[in-house]
């Protein structure tokens, strides 16, 4: 006892600095969990910590917070040999474009796994440069645009060890418009106009679609947007894992309404981020009837952020003479409600009904509903049973978490 108190004694009096004795490399793993630039602070604190962030795996530069200056101070001062994972975060000005060639040069020369590029300001003028497709050593690519109109083709067919490709495009700007990426297996595109084609992912797996309703303000171009979705769904056709957000799915009910062929799909695994309403409904019913292999499915409520106004939709079918009091039923003749706010047990239930007409190989269900919205126990759903699919676990739960 004696013993242990004398060394807690040490400890408090700053004799002993335990965190300073651990090897570079574990500290250099801690550093990584907080931002770059307070990494960096580090090294005033003893001559031991001078040049321990030096050497950190992974590095994060917003240059919102810093001036170009600092940027290229610190990629000086950075002496990994191998970095997992560099995200580069732009948000200011046109005087930055003559760097960032440099910032992504210094990025691969360190054999970078993962790079995250943000484009968060209009760098209409930019374009990656040719060196940047020249690199073997990427495993997982991050790009965020807002508007970078010389980025056309995005062609990644070189990067034989690329497996994640996440690529987000904001405002109603162009962006690439062909992407080549034949050995990814996995695939986030939010994509503002879905003006994008997927010209090669013959390795997907996995993909996460979804659009944002910025684009919309001018006009709905209720056509292009069914043509797009479905060109883009059948390269996806043999992914065994899908997400698709509430705006993607609403443009599938379009689709569906119109009687458009859907491909066969070989989902195993499919989740939809969005709110209960009519709107989605029948592009659900089609998905479910052409993905004859799925065996798990995922409902998940506020995780949006931005929905199209529904009245284009029905604005769009009134002008190609469909009745829109009846077109947003399911086939049999079901009534859903308009709004997410609106939402009631019986909706609930309706929908997984659904689901169980429209599956054969479903093992599990999972709807998790927004707290923001819940006007009802989810206790009191009543949960509908059929003879052919009795042994599938049903999950209804509320979720409010933060949107991301």
């Amino acid at each position: 006892m004696y013993q242990m108190k004398m060394a807690d004694d040490k400890i408090i009096e700053g004799d002993v600095d335990l965190i300073s004795t651990l090897p570079d490399v574990i500290l250099q793993d801690i550093l990584c969990f907080i931002p770059t630039k307070l990494a960096i602070t580090t090294s005033l604190l003893s001559r031991r910590w001078r040049h321990v962030w030096c050497d950190i795996p992974s590095i994060s530069l917003d240059v919102d917070t810093l001036t170009a200056a600092s940027v290229n101070e610190t990629l000086t001062r950075y002496k990994a040999t191998k970095t997992k994972s560099f995200h580069l975060i732009i948000t200011t000005m046109m005087r930055n474009i003559p760097h960032i060639d440099s910032w992504i040069e210094g990025a691969m020369s360190r054999d970078v796994e993962n790079l995250s590029l943000d484009f968060l300001h209009h760098y209409y003028k930019y374009k990656l440069p040719d060196f940047f497709y020249y690199t073997y050593s990427f495993k997982q690519l991050d790009i965020t645009l807002y508007e970078c109109g010389e980025l056309k083709i995005l062609d990644l067919s070189k990067f034989l060890r690329l497996r994640i490709l996440e690529v987000i495009r904001h405002l109603p700007v162009q962006g690439p418009r062909k992407i080549l990426a034949p050995h990814i297996h996995c695939l986030k595109l939010h994509d503002s106009q879905l003006s994008c084609t997927l010209v090669d992912v013959a390795s997907l797996t996995e993909a996460n679609l979804e659009m944002s309703p910025r684009s919309l303000n001018r006009e709905f171009n209720g056509d292009f947007l069914q043509g797009m979705v479905l060109k883009m769904l059948e390269k996806l056709k043999n992914a065994e894992k899908l997400t698709l957000g509430r705006n993607f799915t609403e443009i599938l009910s379009l689709a569906e309404i119109h009687g458009v062929p859907f491909p066969m799909f070989k989902v195993k695994a499919l989740t939809l981020d969005t709110e209960i309403c009519q709107y989605i409904i029948p592009g659900i019913e089609r998905l479910l009837q052409n993905s004859p292999e799925l065996e798990k499915l995922t409902v998940v409520e506020g995780r949006g952020r931005f929905y199209m106004p529904v009245e284009f939709l029905d604005k769009y079918l009134k002008s190609q003479g469909f009745n829109v009091n009846k077109c947003w039923r399911s086939k049999d003749g079901a009534s859903w409600n308009k709004y997410c706010k609106d939402l009631k047990s019986e909706h609930v239930a309706s929908l997984v009904e659904l689901v169980l007409k429209n599956t054969e190989k479903l093992d599990k269900m999972v709807v998790l509903l927004d707290d923001h919205f819940l006007k009802f126990k989810i206790e009191d759903v009543v949960v509908p049973t059929l003879p052919h699919n009795n042994n599938i676990t049903i999950v209804l739960s509320s979720t409010n978490k933060p949107m991301t």
